[in-house]
């Protein structure tokens, strides 16, 4: 059996219907320009194919706000967002229930519902702002949590690189300080312009400039290879960002079994599954089609 048609049995036996191509204009599937946003719009699209659905990919599209106003022009169908931002589309940063798993996705759900937009089922994954520290120094010093590097940087041990809406925004450190009760130096930050946790990471585990800490996502794939300690945050000072794909509620009723279809395969992408998959594309240079690919047919083959 080739490839290709391996994959679409293995697909076949996660879902419970599998149908002929359909007629009508095709679903555009959509994604942002990032590493995680091409792995889910690969495996959205790889199973809405295996569905019979015609699909047209709009991957890599841009930054979040041309994604999401192509999504509410109509210009795409659906694409995978996280539920943190519905609160900066819909300027409720402030509510407490963001920082709650299932509070995030009820307000995602319940806000977007009156755009025309329907949140499919999420990932078990936070891909929230973190902070991660130079393994070596995470070991020396025994730091684990937020409460640690609170510690560290009253002690003046730390040298963070991170982005500039990250070090200015209330959501982002700010809010760190506020709950573990510390405030790092601007003297002792670098800011930087994009939000390229690749270049924070990077800056931090080969000690740039002094830099020994750096801005991170909760599910990016390099933190492991680059010998990085990620800090947890135990009193949930930040937002929750939940993987979900997000699609036009006129879609949807054309196709309901893009639901039936779709959930259970996000509800297996956990935290580790995500770094695991964005380490095979960003550490070991696979493509995401190839990673989602693959992962699919070895979704299959577990129960």
């Amino acid at each position: 059996m080739s490839r290709l048609g391996f994959l679409a049995a293995a697909v076949a036996a996660m879902l419970p219907i599998h149908a002929r191509a359909e007629p009508g204009r095709p679903i555009v599937i959509g994604s942002k320009s990032d590493t995680e946003g091409a792995l889910l719009g690969n495996l959205i699209s790889l199973v809405l194919e295996d569905l019979g659905l015609r699909v047209e990919r709009r991957l890599g599209l841009g930054p979040t706000l041309i994604v999401r106003s192509a999504l509410l022009a109509g210009e795409i169908d659906l694409y995978p967002e996280y539920t943190g931002n519905v609160a900066f589309f819909s300027g409720t940063e402030t509510d407490p229930a963001w920082k709650n798993n299932a509070g995030a996705y009820g307000l995602a759900l319940r806000l977007d519902a009156a755009h025309g937009l329907v949140w499919l089922g999420r990932a078990p994954a936070n891909n929230t702002w973190l902070i991660a520290v130079q393994g070596r120094l995470a070991r020396e010093r025994g730091l684990a949590t937020m409460a640690d590097f609170a510690g560290a940087v009253r002690d003046g041990a730390i040298r963070l690189a991170a982005s500039t809406e990250f070090v200015e925004s209330p959501a982002a450190l700010p809010s760190f300080e506020s709950a573990y009760g510390f405030s790092l130096p601007l003297s002792r930050i670098v800011s930087l312009p994009g939000g390229d946790t690749a270049v924070t990471a990077r800056a931090a585990a080969e000690g740039i400039s002094g830099i020994n800490a750096g801005m991170v996502y909760g599910t990016d794939g390099a933190l492991a290879a680059l010998d990085l300690t990620v800090m947890s945050d135990p009193k949930g000072a930040q937002i929750v960002y939940e993987p979900a794909p997000v699609i036009r509620a006129a879609t949807l009723e054309r196709h309901p079994r893009i639901r039936e279809a779709l959930d259970p395969i996000f509800a297996r992408l956990d935290a580790d599954t995500l770094r695991r998959l964005n380490a095979a594309i960003t550490v070991e240079g696979r493509t995401a089609e190839a990673v989602a690919k693959a992962w699919l047919a070895e979704a299959a083959s577990r129960p």
